[in-house]
């Protein structure tokens, strides 16, 4: 790593350069996906997605309600309208029966969050897409190398942020696609629009990964699947210590997951004391997320119920499952687990 970055700080071009472009390559190659376009983070590389696709204004765009806030802000930003899904109670993630109960004729496009890591259903979803004309836009932030070999034509993007399963040492995002010239749309729209410098064709954003960045992430590329592998045994572990705890719910897996987070469901209102006696014994946890998007003030549709992402917002425990993390660190947050609900029958 430290190679890396001297090199690059040798070679001071900061933006753009061989190792952006180098790592775009590779990580296209990594997938299987013909194009990918890094740009500075991940709600950058959702807002260029949706500019990518030139939709008229007030558009009817669908997107979870129980997600991180990124997909809805980037739609309230450009000047579309929200509808907000529910999720499967189990997943987490949307799925088509969720999309149908709000799709109605008008609507243009599709945000489907690949959430903690566990693909949707993705090829069901991408099919309904197909069938009514609309667009699809994979926010895979969380779960980048849960799936290979892509042959949509939907628009993926994807976050570098730290915590990330591929995590840079600062921020940084990425589009993928499979279509050529949509690709070079996308290119265009995260330089200022411009074909050649000063010369612009269309109205774009300033967003581009630096190279320091891209250069942290090319060493760290090809342990992706090890951390990810890592993360399954993480989540193996955590299954067999704690499938035997009725006061909780784990994951329900019914896709490819790579356990970007490890988030179970605390039964019967127990959650914040959990965390309170996690935090005691410090453990850290997160609570993903404490409010569905509907309820967030700067995008209120007060008149809306959609019961399972707000019961989700009420019982949902991250709980730590990252790489490096130890067995015996494991067994210590199992072991406190069971003695909270123990002591509190």
């Amino acid at each position: 790593m430290d190679v890396a970055i001297q090199d690059c700080l040798l070679e001071t071009q900061f933006i753009g350069g061989k190792n952006v472009h180098t790592f775009e390559q590779n990580l296209a190659k990594h997938i299987n996906i013909r194009h990918c376009i890094s740009c500075g983070n991940g709600t950058d590389a959702l807002q260029i997605a949706l500019m990518s696709l030139n939709l008229p204004k007030g558009s009817k765009i669908i997107v979870p309600a129980f997600t991180y806030i990124a997909p809805v802000e980037v739609i309230k930003f450009l000047g579309f309208e929200l509808v907000f899904a529910d999720v499967d109670i189990n997943t987490f993630n949307l799925t088509v029966e969720n999309i149908k109960a709000v799709f109605t004729s008008d609507v243009k496009a599709i945000i489907a969050v690949h959430l903690f890591g566990q693909l949707c259903e993705i090829d069901k979803i991408y099919a309904f897409t197909q069938q009514n004309n609309i667009h699809l836009i994979e926010d895979n932030a969380q779960a980048l190398g849960a799936e290979k070999n892509i042959s949509r034509n939907s628009i993926i993007t994807t976050s570098f942020y730290p915590t990330k399963n591929l995590g840079a040492f600062g921020d940084g995002g990425a589009v993928f696609c499979n279509d050529d010239e949509l690709a070079k749309q996308i290119r265009k729209i995260a330089n200022h629009g411009q074909t050649e410098k000063y010369i612009h064709d269309i109205v774009g954003i300033n967003s581009r990964l630096d190279a320091i960045q891209a250069a942290v992430l090319q060493v760290k590329l090809p342990h992706l699947e090890s951390y990810n592998q890592q993360r399954k045994n993480n989540a193996d572990f955590y299954f067999n210590q704690l499938k035997e705890v009725a006061e909780i719910e784990l994951p329900a897996v019914t896709q490819p997951h790579i356990y970007h987070l490890y988030t179970i469901k605390v039964k019967n209102n127990f959650r914040d004391k959990l965390r309170a006696f996690l935090t005691k014994k410090k453990i850290d946890t997160i609570v993903n997320y404490p409010m569905p998007a509907h309820y967030q003030k700067a995008f209120l549709q007060p008149d809306l119920h959609l019961p399972n992402a707000e019961y989700l917002c009420q019982g949902a425990l991250s709980i730590p499952v990252y790489p490096e993390i130890t067995e015996e660190q494991l067994l210590y947050i199992c072991d406190s687990i069971k003695e909270f609900f123990t002591t509190n029958e």
